[in-house]
């Protein structure tokens, strides 16, 4: 189950992370984008666990708003609006829940997936974000019922995404205009949400394997 409680947690965590890949995430961006990805993202998660400590989170719907509008307002370039779509659609889908269950969970990662593409305008195979969402969700879609394994699995199959788009050539964004030159490099916003998943299971289920990112991204 994930609660209220839990839920901030992962957001604690995940903040950690994006302060400790923070120079990584900015390093891949740099090779195929602005070259802030890490900053930007560290930035707006160290405001997100701010403003959840001050607010009164009464559900998971509220817990989710309040972070996607706080992304939105403080992470700069496309990731601000795709990561807080991402949490507006779980907002609604978690709306008035203290605590959700494997199923709702799935739900409301299929609907957060709709809207970074609904915003974005990417298909998987793109070298976007949402080759890793949708390896996520597709895999929890195609293993019912849940169980640790199942999750644990789930997030192995959006981590080897995110590994992946180093061979894919980028067709939306910044990186687009690079055409081949942008082979050899991961999108980093695949890593962050990787790497989110990691942290979201994490804290759903107990446990969830965390890579050594600098190694696989890179090299």
């Amino acid at each position: 189950m994930l609660t209220v409680d839990s839920f901030v947690q992962f957001v604690e965590a995940y903040h950690e992370r994006l302060r400790a890949l923070t120079d990584l995430l900015n390093v891949l961006d740099n090779r195929i984008g602005d070259g802030d990805h890490g900053t930007n993202m560290a930035r707006g998660f160290d405001a997100a666990v701010k403003k959840l400590h001050q607010s009164s989170l009464g559900d998971l719907g509220m817990s989710c708003s309040t972070l996607a509008m706080t992304l939105i307002s403080t992470v700069g370039g496309a990731s601000g609006p795709l990561y807080g779509t991402a949490f507006l659609k779980l907002s609604t889908v978690w709306k008035g829940l203290k605590s959700v269950d494997g199923d709702s969970l799935r739900r409301g990662l299929t609907a957060s997936l709709e809207g970074i593409q609904a915003r974005g305008k990417a298909v998987p195979g793109d070298k976007t974000m949402v080759d890793v969402w949708y390896a996520m969700t597709s895999y929890l879609h195609q293993n019912d019922p849940f169980s640790s394994e199942v999750w644990n699995q789930a997030v192995e199959t959006a981590q080897q995404a995110a590994v992946e788009t180093k061979d894919k050539i980028a067709k939306k964004g910044r990186a687009s205009y690079l055409g081949t030159r942008s082979v050899g490099v991961c999108d980093p916003g695949s890593v962050s949400s990787a790497v989110l998943f990691e942290e979201l299971i994490h804290s759903f289920t107990g446990g969830a394997l965390r890579l050594e990112w600098e190694t696989l991204a890179l090299y």
